[in-house]
C-alpha cells in the first residue's frame, strides 16, 4: 500500500515538473520578444542588428526616447489616437449594450429577423472600393468621424453581449422589477448594467484595443497629417527606418536621424505606443477572470 502510494506521488511529481517546464517554455516564448524590444530600445542599433544584444542592453543610450518625445508628429498622433480610442469606445458601448439588451428580450418579437440582418454583415460586405465610395459620398473621408461612425457596432461583440443578457439575467428578476413599476429603460440602467461589469470590461477592452491598433482606416480614408493616428506614424517609422523632425517625410531638409539610432527609435516607438494598453489591463484583470466564459451557453 505504501509502495503504491509512493509510486502515485512520484507520477504526480513528474507530471507537475513536466507541466512547469512546458509552462516556463511557453512563458519565455511570449515574454522574451517583449523583453528584447525593451532592451533594444536603448541599446546601440549596430549591436542589435548584428545579434550582439540578446539578454542585456549594450552601449545604453536614451537618445531614441529623447528624439521620440521631442517629435511633434508623434505627439500629434498620440493625441489623435487617444481621442479616437476613448470617444470611439464610448460610442461603441452606447450602441452595442442597448442593442444587445433589446435583442435579448424574448417579448421583442422582431429580434430574430433583426439579428439575422446583423449576422449577414459578418459574412458579406460591399468590398473596399464600394465602401470607400460610400464614405466619400457621406463626406466622412479625411474627418475624425470615419474612425467612429462606420464602426459603431461590432456584430461579434453584439452577439456576446446579447447572449450574456439572455442567459445571465433571470427572467424572474425582470418580472419582479416590472411589478415594482420599473420600465425597460430603468431596468437596463439600474439593474442590467450594474450586474454586467464583467461584460462591460471585457467588451470595452476589446473595443479599446481595436481602436488603439487601427491603422487601416487611416491608411485608406485619411490624407491630412494632423488627423493621422499614432499607428500610422509608427508604420512610417518602421518602413522608412527613420523619423523626420519636421513632418511626414518632406525630404532631406527635414533632417533624418543617424542610422546608428534608427532601430533604437523604432523599438522606442513600439514601447511608447503599447505602454498605455499594458497599463490599463491590470486594473480590469479581475473582470477578465469573471468574464472568460461570457457569451457561452450555460448547461
Amino acid at each position: 500500500m505504501g509502495h503504491t502510494g509512493w509510486r502515485v506521488s512520484g507520477k504526480e511529481i513528474t507530471f507537475k515538473m513536466m507541466l512547469a517546464f512546458v509552462c516556463t517554455i511557453i512563458f519565455l516564448l511570449i515574454a522574451y520578444p517583449l523583453y528584447f524590444i525593451v532592451i533594444a530600445s536603448f541599446s546601440d542599433s549596430t549591436l542589435v542588428s548584428t545579434g550582439k544584444v540578446l539578454f542585456f542592453p549594450k552601449n545604453i543610450s536614451m537618445f531614441g526616447y529623447r528624439e521620440i518625445f521631442q517629435d511633434a508628429r508623434i505627439w500629434t498622433g498620440y493625441r489623435n489616437t487617444v481621442f479616437y480610442t476613448l470617444f470611439g469606445t464610448l460610442v461603441n458601448m452606447l450602441f452595442t449594450l442597448p442593442a444587445a439588451y433589446v435583442l435579448s428580450r424574448r417579448e421583442f418579437r422582431p429580434r430574430r429577423v433583426i439579428m439575422f440582418f446583423f449576422v449577414v454583415t459578418m459574412f458579406f460586405n460591399g468590398g473596399l472600393i464600394p465602401t470607400y465610395l460610400l464614405m466619400k459620398d457621406l463626406h466622412l473621408t479625411n474627418t475624425i468621424w470615419v474612425f467612429i461612425i462606420p464602426f459603431s457596432v461590432n456584430v461579434f461583440y453584439l452577439i456576446i453581449a446579447r447572449t450574456f443578457f439572455e442567459n445571465s439575467l433571470p427572467q424572474e428578476l425582470h418580472e419582479a422589477a416590472v411589478m415594482d413599476g420599473c420600465s425597460h429603460f430603468t431596468f437596463f440602467v439600474k439593474v442590467a448594467l450594474p450586474l454586467s461589469k464583467a461584460l462591460i470590461s471585457v467588451i470595452g477592452l476589446y473595443y479599446l484595443v481595436g481602436h488603439w491598433n487601427d491603422f487601416f482606416t487611416a491608411l485608406i480614408y485619411i490624407r491630412d497629417n494632423h488627423l493621422q493616428p499614432l499607428q500610422i506614424v509608427l508604420r512610417d517609422i518602421l518602413l522608412s527606418n527613420q523619423v523626420f523632425a519636421g513632418g511626414a517625410g518632406t525630404g532631406g531638409d527635414a533632417g533624418g536621424y543617424a542610422q546608428r539610432y534608427a532601430d533604437q527609435i523604432k523599438y522606442g516607438v513600439i514601447i511608447v505606443s503599447t505602454l498605455p494598453i499594458l497599463m490599463i489591463y491590470p486594473f480590469i484583470q479581475k473582470y477578465f477572470e469573471k468574464g472568460v466564459m461570457i457569451g457561452s451557453i450555460k448547461g
